[in-house]
């Protein structure tokens, strides 16, 4: 079955991955996303749009793999851009840092034997930062109804969940989220701290995976913040007091860096500055787009796979940048 999914994309994809090789020669693509499921779970999530399906991602590795694209670290693609070097390259990373990334992904980018980058917001392995939006899906999930307020809701099917979660999220979504998300354990007899390390990364994992090197550790943050909401004290000290966790607690010397949100309102060319400041030798964004000869080292394009995106022929419009293209064309950059 894999084979035949493989060779349906082909039909579609190499055509096209021909003619952007023609025309755009060498070139990388730095492709993101947070959180991983197998497909039986993945497809029962309220959420599962934050996810990616590991069987897709398994048979994308494959598929970039029989394809001969190299498969590097940031640290090399930033290397390679300012090199010009020849040969197409992809770099996968992850935002956040959940407990799947050490449990689901780290063995399977393992198994391709394909480094990965993990952009740590540190927040998380010190159990600083509610994670309310994994602990509200996690609930949702695993619920017949819930309480919310005064209102209790009932949960019948997925797609229950599915609206339930996406509605209740979108009330919570600013700076009182935490407080929401308190109340909402109360009400529903939820262990807050049991259910931050249910689905959050440790320091211990996170230590072992910095031993591995097939794994690249750089920065996310402490709090996640949209970093151009800050003023520059703040948002340097978000950048560097980041780093400098990392460092002291792993042992490393963290070079790299990905903006919270990344898009152009969440951080632009002050916020460029800062990175550089706080001692980073990149910043990745979540603009859409191809690395290319000359690409600013601290404005890196990457390409977000939102999990409903379960198609090699969608993957393969991120390699030739056609999607990076369409959103500068409607302006969603």
């Amino acid at each position: 079955m894999k084979l035949m999914l493989l060779a349906a994309a082909s039909t579609v994809a190499v055509p096209i991955a021909k003619a952007a090789d023609r025309m755009l020669g060498p070139r990388g693509c730095l492709f993101t996303f947070h959180r991983a499921a197998p497909p039986d779970r993945w497809s029962r999530l309220p959420n599962r749009n934050f996810y990616i399906d590991t069987a897709f991602l398994d048979e994308f590795l494959t598929y970039l793999r029989a394809g001969g694209w190299q498969m590097v670290t940031v640290e090399e693609a930033v290397r390679r851009s300012a090199n010009a070097e020849s040969g197409r390259y992809v770099n996968f990373s992850i935002d956040d840092c959940y407990r799947d990334s050490y449990e689901l992904l780290a063995p399977l980018f393992r198994r391709h034997d394909a480094p990965l980058t993990l952009y740590v917001t540190t927040g998380i392995p010190d159990g600083t930062l509610p994670l309310w939006w994994a602990g509200l899906e996690d609930a949702l999930l695993d619920r017949d109804r819930v309480c919310v307020g005064e209102e209790r809701i009932e949960l019948a099917s997925w797609d229950d969940r599915r609206a339930a979660y996406h509605s209740i999220a979108s009330s919570w979504d600013g700076p009182d989220a935490a407080t929401h998300y308190a109340a909402f354990c109360r009400a529903n007899g939820i262990d807050r701290e049991a259910m931050h390390w249910k689905h959050a990364i440790s320091w211990d994992m996170l230590e072992e995976l910095a031993r591995d090197p097939l794994i690249e550790i750089g920065a996310h943050t402490i709090n996640h913040p949209r970093l151009s909401s800050l003023d520059s004290a703040t948002a340097l000290a978000e950048l560097e007091q980041s780093r400098k966790r990392l460092n002291a607690r792993l042992g490393l010397d963290v070079r790299h860096f990905a903006f919270p949100y990344g898009r152009s309102g969440d951080c632009g060319p002050r916020d460029f500055e800062l990175a550089r400041q706080a001692g980073f030798h990149s910043a990745a964004t979540s603009r859409k787009g191809l690395v290319l000869r000359g690409q600013d080292q601290f404005s890196l394009p990457r390409n977000t796979i939102n999990g409903a995106h379960r198609n090699l022929a969608a993957m393969a419009m991120h390699l030739t940048g056609l999607t990076g293209a369409a959103a500068r064309i409607v302006g969603r950059v």
